[in-house]
């Protein structure tokens, strides 16, 4: 009998602690990720949101997918106004697409914890072994409910690549078409001109030295407004998903009464994976890799909480959109594997 209470508060010990650590290191990752982007991918590509840009020199690895995006599978993508439109759901069981189960997976998680934490169960009541019997069991469950859950999200969010027209799966990436290297100021972005498989209605585009020039602008802008925690100019340099986003992860850093200072932005080298025109959208993929000092003060006292005043390098993927007569502005954020 005592055994059989030592073990049931051995487990209910361990499901406690473990609700408590999952938290607690998702907190400690994100004061590590406080920068712009939260080292997370976000944004969409278009038509292309859900196949892998191009390597390049400066990001050999494949781009991560995204965690973040407003597109559907087979979806042009919302990289303009009506992005900005869409519910922007936290929570790990309220990520887009999750519905019914996601709502039904949550519940049974909770119904398991609060059962081992207040003794209830599918056999309380039946005696101290059918008790730890039903404990097993409701564990299990929950268990396989979460395992389940958690398998069908990922297969929803991140689907098998699209893949351009006349290629099968299984035949490998289509190789890049070499475009005329340009001489000028930003020739650390000339290193790869990819043109890239997609949509069979994509048409490639010229990238010309004033857009790398705009693309390295933007680059120091958006980290200037993010510092500064000017959502209205993050509005202005970005496009409405990527804008929500931004002001999500700036209404987060002040409710854990951080602000995050990044300085002394400069751009190491870049190439382009691949540029598009898509409808009347224009498309730039760019790998940059670039140096930052990045700081998390503590909110009213500039406390150091994370960070330091020596520069870190880091390699991001950008893509970048624009419409007719408009300028350039920042549709997505890919970390690098």
């Amino acid at each position: 009998m005592n055994f059989f209470h030592r073990t049931r508060g051995f487990v209910t010990a361990l499901a406690v602690a473990m609700s408590l650590a999952m938290p607690l290191s998702l907190a400690v990752t994100s004061a590590a990720d406080a920068r712009i982007g939260g080292g997370s991918s976000s944004g969409s590509r278009g038509s292309r949101t859900f196949s892998a840009p191009p390597s390049t020199s400066t990001a050999p690895g494949a781009a991560q997918p995204f965690n973040r995006t407003y597109s559907q599978p087979g979806s042009p993508g919302m990289s303009g106004p009506a992005a900005g439109a869409a519910a922007n759901k936290g929570g790990f069981f309220n990520r887009p697409g999750m519905g019914m189960l996601g709502g039904l997976a949550a519940g049974f998680l909770g119904a398991g914890l609060l059962g081992m934490l207040f003794g209830g169960g599918f056999l309380s009541g039946l005696g101290s072994f059918a008790s730890i019997i039903g404990l097993v069991l409701q564990v299990a469950l929950v268990v396989i409910l979460a395992r389940l859950a958690w398998g069908w999200w990922q297969r929803r969010n991140n689907p098998q690549p699209a893949y351009a027209a006349g290629q099968a799966p299984g035949q490998g990436p289509q190789p890049m078409n070499q475009g005329p290297q340009s001489p000028g100021p930003q020739a650390a972005y000339r290193t790869g001109f990819g043109f890239g498989g997609g949509a069979s209605n994509d048409r490639p585009l010229e990238i010309k030295p004033e857009d790398y020039e705009a693309f390295e602008r933007l680059l120091g802008d958006i980290q200037a407004a993010w510092s500064n925690e000017d959502i209205d100019r993050l509005r202005q340099l970005a496009t409405p998903e990527m804008a929500s986003y931004f002001a999500k992860d700036l209404e987060e850093n002040k409710a854990a009464n951080d602000i995050n200072k990044v300085s002394d932005v400069k751009l190491l080298q870049g190439d382009l994976a691949e540029a598009w025109r898509e409808g009347e959208s224009d498309y730039a993929t760019v790998a940059m890799r670039f140096s930052l000092v990045d700081k998390t003060l503590e909110r009213g006292t500039n406390r150091l909480v994370a960070g330091s005043e020596t520069p870190i390098e880091v390699t991001e993927i950008w893509t970048f959109t624009r419409r007719p007569g408009a300028s350039w502005e920042l549709a997505a954020i890919q970390q690098t594997n």
